[in-house]
C-alpha cells in the first residue's frame, strides 16, 4: 500500500508540473519556488500547536485547488501559480513520508511518525 501511495502522489506531483506548463512562466520559477512552502516549518518556532497549524496551512492541498481555481475563475495566473506550487510541494513531500502534522511534535503525521 505504500508504494501505491507514492506512486499516487508521483502522479499528482507530474500533475502540478503539467499544470505549470500551461502557465507562462519561465520554468526556473517553479524549480526555485517549489521548496518555498516549507517556510511553514517557522511556526514550530513558537511550539508544536503553532508550528502544525502554520505547516499544514502551508501543506494542504485542498487550500492550493481552491487558490489554483480561483486564480482560473478571476483570470490571475499568479494564483493559480501559487496554488501549483503549493500542490506540488505537498504531493512531493508526502511522496517522501511527510505528511500534515499533528500538535504532538513535527515528527506525527497523518501518515504515520517520521523516522519509523
Amino acid at each position: 500500500m505504500k508504494t501505491t501511495l507514492k506512486l499516487e502522489e508521483l502522479m499528482m506531483f507530474i500533475l502540478g508540473i503539467y499544470l505549470f506548463n500551461q502557465l507562462d512562466y519561465a520554468w526556473w520559477w517553479f524549480l526555485v519556488l517549489l521548496l518555498t512552502p516549507d517556510i511553514g516549518m517557522l511556526g514550530y518556532l513558537f511550539g508544536n500547536r503553532t508550528g502544525a497549524i502554520m505547516y499544514n496551512l502551508f501543506h494542504h492541498k485542498g487550500i492550493a485547488v481552491v487558490m489554483y481555481f480561483v486564480g482560473i475563475y478571476f483570470s490571475i495566473p499568479l494564483c493559480q501559480f501559487v496554488g501549483i506550487i503549493l500542490f506540488s510541494h505537498a504531493s512531493l513531500d508526502r511522496m517522501f513520508g511527510y505528511g500534515l502534522k499533528y500538535d504532538k511534535g513535527f515528527k506525527f503525521t497523518h501518515l504515520g511518525e517520521i523516522g519509523t
